[in-house]
């Protein structure tokens, strides 16, 4: 066999493995990639009518929200600009759980209850990471068919090179006529969509897999110069007790923080697990994006601020090569770009959907050829 028919069969047998998990990946990635836009059309609820009062402390918002869910973890507090309702996040891996309450931010009085693992843009992310399957099953199928599309997609452009250059022209383009028999439309829409959507399904293909296993985020982070560590590391306090009188030194945090930075969108404040732990903030600076985020530290006694020696530490002290790790959800989601970026997302993954669909007519279609009547 020649190397392009060792090539060719590779592609088939892979398409052929993979296509059904390809199409759902590729589908329910369109339907993820305006979510926000999506969820902001009824999401009033998060907004209130502003006062000149103090607004509730992340001790008063924790006790208040547990309340409603006394027997599961807090995960975090989100305070924002205001007008804006305070959100304390629940999450708990067994069982899962994953849980918002909205707090009215002057009085505490709670507003709704989110379930995330419910509803329309639950039922499409669960399809996106793990077909619906269980989760242990369900992500190692579609990490390792990702990676298998990858090689896809690679040996797809290679067997699309044409053997003559004055033939790429051909391949590049729609050149039907009436005449034309559906196997040729449905081999042109396989070559000529796949062709011109191939770098940049790549991308969406390669960011994905690198949120589906470490060991390859670790190797791209070193590639490019990284000296971190890739992985999220929360720091240790320094000091061992607390001095201070009167309110809790993490309800002064947020106070200080909004002081400091008036421009940020929000401050997802994190409690501390352990007597040892560091509290941690994520800083939003941008609306619909996450890789230019702070993610700062402070010791829960004095609140003094410390460093840690992951990737996930403040924007602008991030190298090159944190940046690229930091990038990765957005550039995947298409947020990078911003709308039109989610756009163009949107319709590479629409095509790609479109691919296995075409690649299994052309297998159906060579491989049960009709044979004249005897």
């Amino acid at each position: 066999m020649t190397n392009k028919k060792i090539i060719f069969q590779i592609h088939k047998i892979l398409g052929l493995a993979t296509g059904l998990v390809v199409f759902i990946v590729a589908i329910t990635g369109c339907c993820w990639a305006f979510r926000e836009e999506i969820e902001h059309l009824y999401d009033d609820y998060k907004t209130v009518t502003p006062q000149d009062l103090p607004i509730l402390t992340p001790t008063e918002a924790k006790m208040l929200a547990q309340e409603v869910f006394p027997e599961n973890t807090v995960h975090g507090t989100v305070f924002k600009k205001a007008g804006n309702a305070v959100e304390v996040i629940f999450y708990d891996a067994e069982p899962e759980f994953y849980q918002s309450v909205f707090l009215n931010p002057y009085s505490g009085k709670v507003i709704q209850v989110d379930n995330h693992l419910t509803g329309f843009f639950a039922f499409i992310l669960k399809g996106h990471m793990r077909l619906w399957l269980p989760k242990d099953i369900g992500e190692q199928v579609v990490g390792v068919s990702i990676l298998l599309f990858i090689a896809i997609i690679i040996s797809g452009f290679i067997l699309w090179i044409p053997k003559k250059r004055k033939n790429i022209k051909q391949r590049m383009r729609f050149d039907w006529k009436k005449t034309t028999r559906w196997k040729r439309k449905n081999f042109d829409l396989h070559t000529v969509v796949g062709f011109y959507i191939c770098s940049l399904a790549l991308i969406l293909a390669f960011t994905g897999s690198m949120m589906s296993y470490n060991w390859l985020k670790y190797v791209v982070y070193k590639s490019t110069g990284g000296d971190k560590e890739v992985q999220f590391i929360i720091p240790d306090n320094v000091n061992s007790s607390q001095d201070s009188v009167g309110l809790l030194p993490i309800d002064n945090l947020i106070v200080k923080l909004l002081k400091e930075n008036p421009e940020a969108e929000a401050f997802e404040l994190h409690y501390p697990q352990a007597s040892h732990e560091s509290i941690y903030v994520e800083v939003s600076n941008s609306t619909g994006l996450y890789y230019d985020a702070d993610f700062r530290f402070f010791d829960q006694h004095t609140l003094e601020e410390l460093t840690t020696p992951s990737i996930y530490g403040t924007y602008k002290n991030a190298s090159v090569a944190d940046k690229i790790q930091r990038m990765n959800y957005d550039i995947h989601i298409g947020a990078i770009g911003g709308i039109a970026g989610k756009i163009i997302a949107f319709l590479i993954s629409l095509l790609t959907a479109t691919l296995p669909i075409t690649g299994i007519l052309l297998w159906y279609g060579r491989t049960y050829k009709k044979r004249p009547n005897s």
